[in-house]
């Protein structure tokens, strides 16, 4: 363990032990966990800017609600990698079957998003990726600052010693507070417009054995406290527990009525796996049960046609828009403008790429599929090999993405993972903020913020790692500090 004068041992241990105590964790065993990756001390950042960012997500979420709505464009865009990539083929399938099928979708949309952003350093925030499935880590963003909070007051001088500047206020993030009123909005709207009473049930639908476990406690527990029931199912269990009731209401067996549902499986094809049943072609019965879901009036995150509105293809598009053909999605001009500014640079991929590419700065550039969850990024040296290896049927599944160069700290930092502290000089981060719109709409909390901002999740990491997921990468958890007085 690396250790410094004014970072001993105990400062680090006691932060271990915090996390542990309070869910900031990770799971290893069906007995045992370890702690989530965190950084000592928070990430800077310009107030007027973090401003800006929080005002700005909203604008994003109501584009791709608008997109995710418009079930024609989504066939239409979504058609041309259907060859390529089969789990989107899948979904684009499941998607007509739900909104062009015979039965009707009375689903109703509920968008809980994260948008991750990087801050570059010569064009300032720009949209990394929409996260409309599986959207989490919400809940450990606001332990990251409350750890934060912790040691700064606990063990003053180390916190000092690790932080980006010597005076700072750490950026509050009540994540849990702000995702749980939301959803618990959400879940008694539904139940309420629906004529039943009781206690609204939330559904969690989870992945089999997974490790990430405690971020979605986390936001349970917040559920609980506002009165909302919670239930965990996988998609497996629910090909077998779920049923029609009066009115389009969706029924869970030994619960009742369903008022939302928030997928944290879906986004792969090992989570409608079923090796049980009988099927004719894999993954079949598993899809039919999200169709089914959506079949009813129930509050849904993700809908099939969120997913498809918040793929890599979806958002190399609209970057290619201009701020008065961003208008069609119902965006008023300034609105598409502010949404123009914060998308990045994102090209499609044809049989010209390879020899466009060959000649330029591969450290400029991203190589994205449409995969979700990190790790289905080519990066650097890597990506030419790769476009020259594409048949005509894989062009359109990949789209590249000018990288996006944010500073590093100008100071050393701190980052803990799996009990080792680890010295790094040059420390970047990627900044994710939630909201929550359900029907087209932002939800309001009870700080009066009307806009549907929920917080947010920092992840930060060296900048010589390409993968800085906490989960999947190499990213620890982090958090928000401004420079007091300083606008």
């Amino acid at each position: 363990m690396m250790m410094n004068p004014v970072t001993p041992e105990p400062a680090i241990q006691d932060a271990i032990e915090w996390a542990l105590l309070n869910g900031f964790s990770l799971k290893t065993s069906p007995e045992s966990a370890t702690h989530c990756a965190f950084s000592l001390a928070p990430t800077l950042i310009d107030e007027a800017r973090f401003s800006h960012l929080r005002q700005s997500v909203p604008v994003l979420a109501k584009l791709i609600h608008a997109v995710s709505e418009d079930h024609d464009y989504l066939q239409e865009v979504m058609a041309p990698i259907a060859g390529a990539d089969p789990f989107f083929t899948n979904l684009l399938n499941l998607h007509k079957h739900i909104h062009f099928g015979q039965q009707k979708a009375f689903r109703q949309p509920m968008l809980f998003m994260r948008t991750d952003f990087m801050d570059d350093a010569e064009v300032g925030p720009r949209v990394i990726e929409f996260n409309g499935i599986a959207a989490g880590m919400g809940p450990f963003g606001q332990r990251a600052h409350e750890l934060h909070d912790y040691l700064q007051k606990q063990w003053p001088s180390a916190f000092q010693h690790w932080s980006p500047v010597d005076h700072l206020e750490l950026i509050k993030n009540p994540a849990i507070e702000l995702l749980s009123e939301g959803v618990a909005a959400t879940a008694r709207q539904v139940r309420e417009e629906s004529g039943e009473s009781g206690q609204p049930v939330f559904l969690m639908v989870v992945q089999a054995d997974e490790d990430n476990v405690y971020d979605q406690h986390l936001l349970e527990q917040g559920l609980q406290k506002l009165g909302i029931r919670t239930v965990r199912r996988t998609f497996r269990e629910l090909h077998d527990q779920l049923a029609s009731g009066e009115n389009h209401r969706l029924l869970l067996e030994g619960i009742g009525s369903i008022d939302a549902v928030y997928l944290r499986a879906g986004y792969q094809y090992s989570d409608f796996v079923a090796h049980d049943l009988e099927e004719a072609r894999c993954c079949q019965a598993l899809s039919q049960t999200r169709a089914f879901m959506e079949q009813h009036n129930v509050a849904i995150n993700a809908t099939v046609s969120q997913q498809l509105a918040t793929s890599k293809r979806v958002q190399m598009l609209l970057t290619s828009m201009s701020a008065e053909e961003l208008t069609r999605f119902g965006l008023t001009l300034p609105e598409a403008r502010e949404a123009k500014e914060s998308l990045g640079v994102m090209l499609p991929v044809d049989e010209t790429s390879a020899e466009w590419f060959a000649d330029k700065p591969a450290e400029h550039w991203v190589l994205k599929n449409q995969g979700e969850g990190g790790g289905h990024c080519i990066f650097g040296d890597d990506i030419l090999p790769k476009l020259k290896s594409f048949s005509s049927d894989d062009y359109q599944a990949w789209s590249l993405m000018r990288r996006l160069h944010p500073a590093h700290r100008q100071r050393p930092a701190l980052l803990v993972r799996r009990g080792e502290a680890v010295k790094v000089d040059d420390l970047i981060s990627e900044i994710g903020l939630f909201t929550i719109h359900f029907n087209g709409q932002p939800m309001t909390h009870h700080n009066g913020d009307g806009n549907g901002y929920a917080g947010y999740l920092i992840r930060s990491k060296p900048s010589t790692v390409s993968e800085g997921g906490v989960h999947s990468g190499m990213g620890a958890a982090d958090s928000l500090a401004i420079v007091p007085g300083k606008a």
